[in-house]
């Protein structure tokens, strides 16, 4: 029985971990494009909002996905879809790399956008519907370990791209990376989604999903092979009476309008204040746009993009911590000790950032870059600035934004006088704190809160909700810095991390350690 036990547990995390590949390549896509932001701002002429749009357009689609991606998986399966969505992962990097315009590159980053939105829904319902009770919390947080994965290669593969790109090496000409950087860091995404596509054929389809399709004998040989045939009869039984009971085969209409019966409104209520926290808190202004934000201290281009790499280890790192903890002390301790450590985290980098000032010297100005017309800076030399808004608004008048945005890191790096440690040390606090709380807990959460019957219309609703604020917060953070300044920016991130301390301590059930079936008998009231 104990070698039994060792070989279900060892072929549950090897589906987990190909399942959660689609957390890979989203993780990778969000903040692979945090590398070539520099690049497209001088490329194709944008805006602070175009620059946002570029980020955002991603999220946009991933918005939709997640409306239509639980439902769609309740009427071809769960594998299918995840097939599908890995072909539009290596789709949207092949486009994203060859895209001649700004239109074709946003519509690229859209399509990725449709699988990331269909993945975030469907891997870690997919595995929680796998995986026993005792260990669905370990395994669910599989998915956000792959995505912060992502980001950590991401962050690997644009820094050393970088470095390439001006090593001057024949082999870099050659292939093009010195002239078409960017290009070379958006398409290195086409082999992760090409090996997710092949790897995804060796899973087997959901037993829950096999069940609400009257297929019930496929299911037993699923559960048997990860939980034990003893296990099978039982688990089957609870799932046929979790989907009868409440006419799973409802259509989306009905099971919609369910969703808002009074009976589900608190895990509703719950699930959407999470979604919304998690976004909040500016997890993706710091993930799609860390070596931009690095750079807003003063440290450098090349710098900037090796303190990113920094993020990805350490958000690595805490997400396996976080994993360890997550079945042993719960899902509410965590989240109210890492909301606590963003608000402290995000007040230390809008502190950081105030207490900054900037000054072009007449000794600065001369170590420009010769790009830059140095008599255009004549009424700005010398001249000291108490904050980051009025310094970038009086380069930007006489410069103009093209130029002064094409060289705004190493201006910075000239004219600041800031303590970048401090901002280096809020930022990794906060990835710390964020990956062992909301970026862990929020999908576990949201597998566990709401019953089979409605799981994946549920799912796929509080992920829209979550994804919309993702996208206002992507779309609008250059914008923000542009014209809030970077201390109230980050504070404002600081204060909903505090306002959902207070929430959380308040609303959130603790739900480990049970089954989904025993969770809908508690939290779900009968009609």
């Amino acid at each position: 029985m104990m070698m039994q036990n060792k070989t279900s547990s060892g072929q549950m995390t090897r589906l987990a971990l190909i399942i959660s590949l689609g957390g890979f390549l989203f993780g990778f896509d969000a903040s692979v494009i945090s590398g070539a932001i520099r690049f497209l701002v001088p490329e194709f002429g944008l805006s602070d909002l175009a620059l946002g749009w570029v980020v955002a357009s991603l999220t946009f689609t991933s918005t939709l996905a997640m409306m239509v991606a639980g439902p769609l998986s309740d009427r071809i399966g769960r594998k299918k879809l995840l097939l599908i969505i890995a072909f539009m992962y290596a789709f949207s990097a092949l486009f994203s790399a060859i895209a001649p315009t700004y239109g074709i590159l946003v519509a690229a980053r859209m399509l990725g956008g449709l699988a990331v939105g269909a993945s975030l829904i469907i891997a870690p319902m997919y595995i929680a519907e796998l995986s026993p009770p005792e260990k669905r919390g370990r395994m669910v947080s599989i998915n956000q370990l792959n995505i912060v994965i992502g980001f950590s290669a991401a962050y690997f593969s644009n820094y050393f791209l970088l470095q390439a790109s001006g090593s001057g090496a024949e082999w870099v000409q050659s292939m093009g990376i010195d002239t078409n950087t960017w290009r070379w860091m958006l398409g290195v995404e086409l082999l992760p989604a090409l090996a997710y596509f092949g790897t995804l054929f060796a899973v087997p389809e959901s037993p829950r999903w096999l069940v609400m399709q009257g297929r019930e004998e496929e299911a037993a040989v699923v559960i048997g092979q990860l939980s034990g045939e003893a296990e099978a009869t039982a688990q089957i039984q609870a799932i046929k009476e979790s989907v009868q009971a409440k006419d799973a085969g409802d259509s989306l209409g009905q099971k919609l309008r369910r969703l808002f019966r009074p009976t589900l409104r608190k895990v509703l209520w719950v699930a959407a204040i999470v979604g919304i926290l998690q976004q909040l808190t500016g997890v993706n202004a710091i993930f799609f746009y860390a070596p931009f934000i690095f750079e807003q201290s003063g440290i450098g281009s090349d710098a900037a993009f090796s303190q990113a790499i920094y993020v990805g280890l350490l958000n690595v790192v805490f997400t396996l911590i976080a994993m360890s903890l997550i079945d042993r002390i719960g899902r509410k301790p965590l989240l109210l000790v890492g909301l606590l450590g963003i608000a402290l985290s995000m007040g230390l980098v809008s502190y950081g950032f105030q207490q900054a000032t900037y000054e072009l010297t007449t000794v600065a100005v001369a170590g420009l870059p010769e790009s830059i017309d140095r008599s255009l800076l004549a009424q700005v030399t010398d001249v000291a600035y108490e904050d980051d808004l009025a310094f970038k608004t009086a380069l930007k008048a006489v410069l103009g934004r093209t130029v002064y945005v094409a060289n705004e890191a190493v201006i910075l790096q000239s004219a600041a006088n800031i303590n970048p440690t401090l901002i280096l040390t809020g930022i990794l606090g906060f990835v710390a704190f964020f990956a062992v709380s909301l970026g862990s807990v929020m999908w576990v959460l949201f597998s566990e809160l709401f019953p089979n019957y409605i799981r994946a219309v549920a799912v796929s609703f509080v992920g829209f909700i979550n994804s919309v604020v993702s996208f206002s917060v992507q779309q609008f953070f250059p914008w923000e810095l542009a014209n809030l300044g970077n201390a109230l920016t980050f504070g404002l991130f600081g204060g909903f991390a505090a306002i959902g301390f207070l929430l959380v301590w308040r609303l959130l059930p603790e739900t480990k350690s049970r089954s989904l079936e025993e969770l809908e008998k508690e939290l779900i009231t009968d009609d």
